[in-house]
């Protein structure tokens, strides 16, 4: 069985309730939160990720460290094409950004990656922040290159399209125009310039269906 929630953010307590066997596969749209302190407290998260009996394959969001910037991530091969892991964590699996995979016999683009609209904040008082949390444009443009024209079954995402953002959801205390929403233009981009039949994406902390595309937070569903 294949399952998708949303942001997790390090509170892992919707599984608790959860049947899951080694076979089944969560996908989480990014914040997890696994790979944020860089130190033996995310060591702790991981070990206690065991319990949940669940290989967790995570989209990369933009409040956490790429894998590829940790030495213990290695790159292997599977589903079809290739996953960030660390051999002593072999049930926890990131995706590479623009890569494309054969899961549950569905064709899957995934693109992480989010500006963090709390930025300042987080630099002026010492939280984490992640500078490359958002794609480059040279990343942009290998991307863009390699999907255009394919259809997937399913495209995954940390943020959305900027033609899907829920503006109904935004801060109040956020001047949206101070906010770089160059991912949500790139996605704009790749969504006019692909075929889909559904779109799952996190990162607005919210649930809600738009056409074929769909935010998901704290619901857990199969797919």
């Amino acid at each position: 069985m294949i399952y998708i929630t949303g942001d997790m953010h390090r509170d892992f307590s919707r599984l608790d309730n959860m049947k899951f066997n080694k076979e089944d596969i969560l996908i989480i749209l990014g914040d997890t939160g696994i790979n944020y302190y860089l130190n033996e407290e995310d060591n702790k998260l991981k070990e206690d990720l065991k319990k949940y009996n669940i290989k967790i394959f995570c989209i990369r969001g933009n409040h956490e460290e790429r894998p590829e910037n940790i030495n213990t991530y290695k790159e292997v091969n599977m589903f079809g094409g290739k996953v960030f892991v660390e051999k002593e964590y072999p049930y926890l699996l990131f995706a590479k950004d623009g890569e494309e995979y054969s899961i549950g016999g569905k064709q899957v683009l995934i693109i992480g990656g989010a500006y963090s609209i709390d930025k300042n904040h987080r630099i002026i008082y010492g939280y984490k922040w992640f500078k490359d949390e958002q794609l480059s444009k040279e990343e942009m443009d290998n991307i863009y290159n390699k999907v255009k024209g394919k259809h997937y079954d399913i495209v995954l995402t940390h943020t959305c399209p900027h033609k899907y953002e829920p503006t109904e959801v935004f801060l109040d205390v956020v001047n949206q125009s101070k906010v770089d929403k160059s991912m949500e233009y790139f996605l704009d981009k790749i969504e006019k310039n692909i075929k889909y039949d559904k779109w799952y994406c996190g990162h607005y902390h919210t649930e809600k269906k738009v056409n074929k595309l769909e935010f998901l937070f704290e619901s857990l569903k199969k797919i």
